[in-house]
Order: structure tokens, then sequence, then C-alpha cells
């Protein structure tokens, strides 16, 4: 079982931030607008695990049309924590938070409303976003940005991260409160804005063809579930390789990675259908 110990917390100095999560063992995703005490000459942060290590990183990448920021670690750090598969969530899933703001602030969880869906965000761009309820009405959702959505409920085996949370939406009866409705961007959107993501090149390493199911060899239309079983498949050899040593622990997170995006794109290019 995999825990939340893949959030992290982001500080300047002594000056906390706001939160992100380990999207890979190198690089940490977060909301832009948790950064904005930062110049572009300033770009160094402390990055604090849940057990308080404490990491340095800097600022690589800024989307202001999507409101994402990726921080990379520094290379003098070996991260070994496990990090939880990526994947997409539907309407009707539950979902839950595990970062919060403060030990004396709760944990966020409720309901998908919506997956996939064009949303004008803040930022002025047009994204995938999830539209999502929560059961807690706190009225401020402030300080929650930044942190992932997990689909399920906490107490499950395997958790999923599919998004990272975003805005809330006022309340449109009183422009002082806002609703228990909260928008975020979807994995797929964050990977497709980051080119350190472009691994398209690379999928033949994780579904060679010759590991591809034979409807596909004929032609066929390769479906989810047939996509599922082929990165599973891929999940257990790259276990397997890892039992032997003949993969390190970051070619094995890596691997783990291109495995769960390869399945994770043909969702999004719509092979549910």
């Amino acid at each position: 079982m995999i825990d939340a110990s893949y959030w992290v917390e982001l500080f300047q100095s002594q000056q906390r931030l706001g939160g992100g999560f380990l999207l890979t063992r190198r690089y940490v995703l977060t909301a832009l607008h948790c950064l904005r005490g930062l110049t572009s000459l300033d770009e160094h942060v402390d990055i604090v695990l849940t057990d308080g290590s404490r990491l340095s990183g800097q600022v690589c990448r800024r989307d202001k049309d999507a409101d994402l920021a990726l921080i990379m670690i520094s290379a003098a750090y070996e991260i070994l924590l496990p990090i939880p598969r990526a994947g997409v969530a539907h309407g009707g899933d539950d979902w839950h938070g595990p970062y919060r703001p403060a030990a004396c602030e709760v944990h966020l969880r409720g309901q998908v409303d919506s997956g996939t869906a064009e949303y004008l965000c803040e930022g002025g761009g047009v994204i995938q976003a999830l539209q999502l309820t929560t059961h807690q009405s706190l009225g401020d959702y402030s300080g929650y940005s930044g942190g992932p959505v997990v689909k399920g409920l906490p107490e499950d085996q395997e958790p999923v991260i599919v998004g990272i949370l975003l805005e809330q939406v006022p309340d449109r009866a009183s422009a002082d409160r806002a609703a228990n409705v909260l928008f975020a961007a979807t994995i797929g959107e964050a990977m497709r804005r980051f080119d350190q993501f472009d691994v398209e090149h690379l999928m033949d390493v994780v579904h060679p063809a010759s590991s591809l199911p034979r409807q596909a060899e004929h032609g066929q239309e390769l479906t989810v579930d047939a996509a599922a079983a082929s990165a599973e498949s891929w999940f257990d050899r790259i276990d397997e390789w890892s039992r032997r040593r003949l993969l390190d622990p970051s070619q094995v997170a890596e691997l783990r990675f291109l495995a769960a995006k390869g399945a994770m794109e043909r969702q999004l290019r719509g092979d549910d259908a």
C-alpha cells in the first residue's frame, strides 16, 4: 500500500508558499499562484516532505495560462518515496485530497461532478479540468491549491492521482462567499503543458509492437481494458527487473511512470468509447 507521503510543502526560507506533490522522483507539480511571492530572479524553493526532510528545488517551468508550475528537485537528493500512479477520473467517482494547509485543517473529500471538461481558468487559458464537489462546506478553501486530487477513498489500497487543485467557485448569490465546488487541472493537462513529459518518442520502449494485444496487430481498435492490461503487464515486468536488481530505483520510477502515462494517454484519446 502506498501512503500519502507524496505530497509536499513549499517554502522560501521560512515563508510557506503552498502545497504540491511529487509527480515523479525529480519533479514537483504545484499551482503557479502558490509561487506568486517569487521573482524570476529568485526561483529557488525548499521542498519539505511529510517526514520533515527539507530538499532544495528550483522552479524550472511556469505556465501562466494554466496556473501551473513545475519544480525540479536538486540532483543532490535521491528520492526513494513511492510515487502513485496517474489516472483519469470520471463523473460520479469519489475523490479525496491528502494535502491540507495546516494540521488544524480538514482533509477534503467529495465527488467528481465532471471529468475532463474544458474550463476557462483564472490564468486565462482553457484547460482540461475536473469539477469537484466537496463534502466539507468551508466557505474558503484557500491554502488547498496545489494539492493532489486522488481518485477513491483514503482507505483504498492504491491511490491514483487524477488532478491538481487550482480554484474554488464563488457563490453567485453572495460575492463574499464561495461554493463547495472546486476545479482541478487534470494530470493529462499538466503533462501536455510541460515538455519535460514529452515522451511519445519513447512509448515503444514501454509498449513495443510485440507486446500489444492481438486485436491491435490485426488493425482493431485498442480498448482501455486492453491498454490497462498491457500497462499492468509492464508493471509486472518492471517489478521483476527491480527484484533482480537490473534497474536502479530511479529507472524503476521512470519506467512505471511511462507505463502509467501510456495507458492514460490511450484513455485521453477516447479509447473508452
